[in-house]
């Protein structure tokens, strides 16, 4: 079962510009969240703070009774064997094959036999579809197989925490749906929690159970993906109907003026008329074993949900399934 990661306070800047201030939050253990957010908000800085690579000025990362920001480094880089962390752009090494790019840390960072390597990496490579390719170069590969070799290594060392940074990035529609999937059926298989950055709207609605969204330097909100999926904040609203109108501008923030332009056109960013449909959340594979996350996000949800946004509820009640027993996870 994967680890539960709780944020407080945490605040990060460099120099002088302040990245984002005061965030907290709670991964669930086992569960798959989404961080959304416009290009700058600072999504890829927060995946880096939560695992250690990056220090915040203020607040706290707690892993297994660990703080990853004010722990000696002794104890910082023990814990982060438990994380797994796939890079936005696979980070492979052009020079080595697929094989030897996924066995890369369980040689630098374990005394592993190079029999019980390969058996590892084979069964990595298995899972993440990609038999048959082990022995080629990233540049016979295509930028999809890349990103699964990726995720493949970040697996080796059998992680509790997965990070992923932008996996969708460079991929098409199709590639992305396949991608989707295998995350789902991923964390079904080994029950790990992980937190996904994404600009990608189909990620964002299908594979979480839970999401959030950072902009000007704040935490928006994050919660059961329903609560953001329903959402009424100017901001949320605009980034997941992907319209022009509204609080993100080119650089970030718009300003007033513009603003109340938008206002007086009509085209501002009040309330939508009528629900926003909430796609389902997609489900493991047929074969692969249930989503123990998703059974706990389950009791989780049911006993907060007096305190959910009523269109929140609504969506929460729609999707129950009378096979399941209870809320849909």
């Amino acid at each position: 079962m994967g680890i539960e990661v709780v944020v407080e306070g945490l605040t990060k800047s460099f120099g002088k510009q302040n990245i984002w201030q005061d965030v907290s939050l709670t991964l669930p253990a086992g569960e798959v969240s989404v961080m959304l957010g416009p290009s700058g908000t600072g999504k890829t800085v927060f995946l880096k703070s939560i695992i250690g690579l990056l220090k915040p000025e203020q607040g706290r990362v707690l892993v297994n009774g660990v703080d990853m920001v004010n722990s000696p480094e002794r104890e910082i880089m023990e814990t982060r064997k438990l994380f797994g962390l796939m890079f936005q752009d696979g980070a492979l090494f052009g020079s080595m094959s697929l094989f030897d790019n996924i066995a890369f840390p369980l040689r630098e960072h374990t005394r592993k036999k190079e029999s019980e390597i390969r058996r590892i990496v084979m069964e990595r490579i298995d899972v993440v579809g990609l038999l048959g390719a082990e022995g080629k170069l990233p540049g016979e590969i295509s930028g999809g197989m890349r990103k699964r070799a990726g995720l493949a290594r970040a697996l080796v060392l059998d992680p509790q925490i997965i990070l992923c940074d932008e996996p969708d990035s460079g991929l098409d529609p199709v590639r992305t749906a396949y991608l989707s999937q295998l995350l789902i059926d991923l964390n079904a298989q080994i029950d790990a929690t992980m937190l996904i950055v994404t600009h990608n709207l189909d990620i964002a609605a299908t594979v979480p159970d839970n999401m959030g969204m950072l902009f000007c330097r704040n935490l928006v909100t994050f919660g059961p993906r329903e609560v953001l999926l329903t959402s009424d904040v100017p901001v949320v609203s605009q980034f997941l109907a992907g319209r022009r109108e509204g609080p993100i501008g080119m650089s970030e923030e718009k300003d007033a003026a513009t603003l109340a332009a938008e206002q007086m056109n009509g085209n501002g960013s009040g309330p939508r008329t009528g629900p926003r449909t909430v796609v389902p959340q997609l489900e493991p594979s047929p074969g692969m074993p249930v989503r123990q996350g998703a059974l706990r996000r389950r009791e989780r949800v049911v006993a907060m949900m007096d305190r959910l946004p009523e269109a929140a509820r609504t969506a929460i009640l729609n999707s129950y399934t009378p096979a399941a027993g209870g809320v849909r996870p």
